[in-house]
């Protein structure tokens, strides 16, 4: 297991991708990452099939590691705050590997790191439940690293309306009646 003590730690999760077949008519197969555990074994290779059926086939789509940083600790602790606590799966298109459209691109427990992964658009980004395992190491992570900063309202700066105006004269002069 990693050390919490550091800034700036990581742990290697695995990652389950499912491929179904689709009713799509432009489609014939679905993919969708469904299960991210603990990876205690690394040396399972990439796309190893690990259930099979007529319409589904589930693979080991390979590890990554889920990074932590000591910054992020507000939205992890955010995230272990929920009744399940969430971690984002993100595949990105390949053409490397025939017969697999996508590659795993990244792990994170942040819905900050997430929302930015689905601001591009050629990312397919799940949301799976974090596994236990996972959720108390970066408990304790954040519980090591967390500080809760006060919210500071900003105070405006004081204005001096006369040195603000954009000349010394108006513009026009109103007519006065004489």
């Amino acid at each position: 297991m990693p050390s919490i003590e550091q800034r700036e730690t990581s742990l290697p999760v695995g990652v389950i991708v499912e491929k179904r077949r689709s009713n799509h008519p432009w489609m014939d197969w679905g993919w969708k990452p469904v299960e991210v555990f603990h990876a205690l074994d690394l040396s399972l290779a990439r796309w190893t099939v690990m259930h099979s059926a007529d319409d589904l086939t589930r693979y080991y789509a390979g590890f990554t590691t889920v990074a932590l940083h000591r910054k992020d600790s507000e939205a992890l602790r955010l995230n272990l705050m929920l009744n399940t606590p969430e971690i984002y799966v993100a595949l990105a298109p390949q053409t490397d590997e025939p017969g697999f459209p996508w590659k795993l691109k990244g792990v994170t427990a942040s819905s900050y790191d997430a929302q930015d992964w689905l601001d591009g658009d050629s990312l397919l980004v799940e949301k799976l439940p974090m596994p236990d395992p996972v959720a108390a190491f970066i408990q304790a992570f954040v519980e090591h690293h967390h500080i809760d900063m006060p919210f500071k309202k900003r105070k405006r700066d004081r204005l001096d309306i006369e040195e603000q105006k954009f000349g010394k004269h108006p513009v026009f002069t109103p007519l006065t009646r004489q």
